[in-house]
């Protein structure tokens, strides 16, 4: 299974994006808005500067609270992992899980085509299994 059968299956291919220069106020307001965990930084909408997270806002809130005036470059992480459509989805399930990190952006040509979560992973995961099940048992029970 590559990545781009997970994007595919999606609701929705749409990618939440935020400029670096925007503040956290408005950060939150997308992710609230959106139900979303995390949000791609990019000053353009199609090169990744890095992505915020509700754990970036939270671990700075801790240590600053006047992080709700900031900028969301100050705390946004800038080494974002990313992923191709191409690659599998086993591989971004190790990725994910060593590098604790919950979202991934997809790249083709250096440019944002997507966004992966933890939860679609697990979603593709899960359908993937119910499938197989579901053959096993067709077989199984075939006459």
């Amino acid at each position: 299974m590559k990545i781009n059968d997970v994007v595919k299956s999606k609701a929705s291919q749409e990618v939440v994006t935020i400029r670096p220069d925007a503040g956290v106020r408005e950060l939150l307001r997308i992710l609230s808005e959106n139900n979303i965990g995390a949000v791609v930084v990019s000053a353009d909408g199609e090169h990744v500067d890095g992505i915020v997270s509700e754990r970036d806002v939270v671990r700075t809130l801790h240590a600053d609270g006047t992080v709700i005036n900031a900028q969301v470059s100050q705390i946004m992480t800038s080494d974002v992992r990313t992923c191709h459509g191409d690659d599998a989805v086993e591989e971004l399930m190790q990725v994910m899980t060593q590098s604790r990190v919950r979202h991934i952006p997809v790249l083709a040509d250096d440019r944002l085509v997507g966004i992966i979560s933890i939860g679609d992973v697990v979603k593709n995961r899960i359908d993937q299994l119910e499938f197989e099940r579901d053959q096993l048992d067709s077989y199984v029970h075939q006459t």
